[in-house]
């Protein structure tokens, strides 16, 4: 019985093969959906260790996929890490470095929607942008986004319960009624992304979803069901909203992965869901980056190491961790192989494909170095001095750092001082020298980093 069953399924493979054949349909390449959470702490996951916030369903979401424990954003601060993100250049090459919140991608710069629409995919994107304003040539419908639904300027993006969101630069009205769940804007982004992969089903599509939460002004409606699980829990008000915002976003992801499943497309979709950045140094005492040294705005390992996942059924092996070095500007060329687009690859960038590593079992990439730069703004003089200037370098175990262009680079072994709390720079002139000689080589002077006049303030 066993064998007749075999040759009648073998049957209907191939008829349905020929149908495909005859009708000169090739499959359709892998769906791709990016979720990027705002200032998520690398420990604040089930998965990651945490034991005080729950994450059932991004939990769930890692047993069923690839979990990496040495995964990195491109930057420390939102604007110039999603610029990584979307250029395949590290954050010495990348066009957008300040983070004053409306600096713009220039025409000019080449991004993985734009790869991705060249291919043929249907490109959205959902949350907060933060790569041009409104009347720049920064916004995601010029960068390659045939739809995007949200905020342009991140500092907009502070207030969930704005008067105004935008589509592809037409402003969609908000009731802007605090409190009320048809205002709250997390809801309508999500609601805008599943209407965008219910309306694609049958195209291949990328959905980048950059979510706004759990950062800004935490704040979250009371019905919210997440609400309850920490309203008995001796913490500040910001703490329970941040959990109950962690909470949601995972409720959320949940619903997102049963929709995959309902519309049959589950098979062929990779997805991948990680942090912008470090967790914000509000939640030191919460150990929000576990025992890592350093908060957003560092670049100690607890400023750009984040909780990144991936999964891909039937490519990507259930159950995986691994401790491969990755960053964002290898997020490019890694979507760009998975849509079968290796020769689409810029040959400047500075990321590497990832496509082997998660689908191939023990593939170990190649030693390289990982570079970091943060330029940081001082609003009341409105320059970006010299003494805030941050710089980072992660060579195999060995991490440069230096907080200031007047301050001296500290090192650390990682394998041996994974919390940077022994610095070695005098037992290694050599290796110093030697990776300062390389950012020289390897990184460019910034273009004119300028906060353009908007609309500001936001409402």
């Amino acid at each position: 019985m066993q064998i007749r069953y075999k040759y009648f399924y073998g049957f209907i493979l191939a008829i349905s093969l020929l149908s495909a054949c005859q009708n000169n349909e090739p499959p359709l390449p892998p769906n791709i959906i990016y979720v990027m959470v705002d200032d998520l702490g690398v420990a604040d996951l089930g998965c990651y260790g945490s034991k005080d916030i729950q994450t059932p369903h991004i939990d769930q979401f890692a047993q069923e996929g690839m979990l990496f424990q040495q995964a990195y954003s491109g930057n420390t601060v939102c604007a110039p890490a999603r610029s990584t993100l979307m250029t395949g250049l590290h954050s010495g090459n990348t066009q957008v470095r300040g983070n004053t919140g409306g600096i713009a991608l220039p025409d000019s710069a080449f991004t993985v929607a734009e790869l991705l629409s060249e291919a043929g995919y249907v490109t959205g994107g959902f949350g907060k942008w933060g790569l041009g304003d409104q009347g720049t040539e920064g916004v995601p419908e010029k960068q390659g986004f045939d739809e995007f639904f949200g905020y342009y300027h991140q500092i907009h993006a502070h207030n969930y319960y704005p008067k105004y969101l935008w589509r592809n630069s037409e402003k969609v009205t908000l009731p802007a009624e605090k409190g009320q769940t048809n205002s709250y804007t997390q809801y309508r982004i999500f609601d805008e992304m599943k209407a965008f992969i219910q309306t694609h089903k049958d195209q291949a599509f990328f959905c980048y979803a950059p979510w706004p939460v759990p950062h800004g002004k935490y704040v979250i409606p009371e019905s919210d069901p997440a609400v309850a699980l920490y309203q008995e829990k001796d913490w500040s008000e910001k703490r329970k909203n941040y959990a109950a915002m962690t909470s949601l976003f995972d409720r959320q992801f949940g619903e997102l992965m049963s929709l995959l499943k309902e519309l049959e497309i589950d098979e062929r979709t990779l997805v991948i869901f990680c942090s912008d950045n470090g967790g914000g140094r509000e939640f030191a005492e919460e150990k929000t980056n576990g025992e890592l040294r350093g908060f957003k705005r560092d670049l100690y390992e607890g400023g750009i190491r984040i909780p990144f996942i991936a999964r891909w059924p039937g490519r990507i092996r259930a159950g995986q961790t691994t401790r491969e070095q990755i960053y964002f500007p290898d997020i490019l060329p890694t979507l760009a192989e998975v849509a079968g687009q290796r020769n689409a690859i810029p040959r400047n960038i500075d990321g590497i494909s990832l496509y082997k590593l998660l689908t191939v079992d023990n593939h170990a990439l190649p030693n390289r170095m990982l570079y970091w730069e943060y330029p940081h703004y001082d609003w009341g003089k409105k320059e970006y001095p010299d003494s805030q200037f941050k710089q980072a370098l992660r060579y195999k175990n060995w991490k440069m750092i230096r907080n200031g262009k007047d301050k001296p680079w500290e090192f650390y072994d990682l394998r041996e001082d994974p919390y940077e709390t022994d610095d070695v720079e005098a037992y290694h002139p050599g290796k110093m020298e030697k990776f300062q000689e390389w950012i020289t080589k390897h990184r460019k002077e910034a273009p004119q980093q300028i906060e353009p006049p908007g609309n500001r303030p936001f409402r």
